[in-house]
């Protein structure tokens, strides 16, 4: 298999805040912003959509459809925690043809280990149709934690996905 000739990214944002005005959505352009640097970097052709969404399981699910054959990534920042409104991960893991539990139980050791409350988000990584998922709590200082550990492995990541083995030969 080949890598796509172009990767479409969509960024999710879940907060029932930012969605009625109450403030900005800053971390889903942060998202963004790590992204687009980290697909130039790769030279990947790309292109990155916005969608800013309530804490709506119904609404998150019927995009997600959609989205699981249209997109090649998807984040969400928000609806990770444990709250009454939190339903990202409620949403999203029956959605998965495969979890990829690794990368976010490191990301809860890793930032738990200095700040406890950072094992109190349940976000996932995953496949989801064709799409890799990775669902991010809705901090911009999570979204730069979490990001810096998810770029580290998204080539490798990519490469799996799509079948292109990059392992050295021994």
């Amino acid at each position: 298999m080949n890598l796509p000739p172009k990767f479409d990214v969509l960024i999710i944002t879940l907060s029932d805040r930012a969605y009625s005005g109450e403030y900005s959505d800053l971390s889903g352009p942060r998202i963004g912003e790590r992204v687009s640097d980290f697909l130039t970097s790769e030279g990947w052709q790309y292109e990155i959509f916005f969608k800013l969404l309530p804490d709506n399981s119904d609404l998150l699910g019927e995009l997600l459809k959609e989205a699981g054959e249209r997109y090649n990534l998807i984040i969400t920042t928000g609806g990770t925690g444990i709250g009454p409104r939190d339903i990202t991960i409620e949403t999203v893991v029956p959605m998965l043809s495969k979890e990829i539990p690794g990368i976010m139980e490191f990301i809860r050791i890793k930032y738990g280990t200095q700040k406890p409350n950072a094992l109190l988000s349940r976000g996932v990584a995953g496949i989801l149709g064709k799409a890799l998922i990775y669902t991010l709590p809705g901090s911009v200082k999570a979204v730069e934690e979490y990001m810096e550990e998810i770029l580290k492995t998204l080539q490798h990541t990519v490469y799996m996905q799509y079948g292109i083995d990059k392992h050295e030969k021994h």
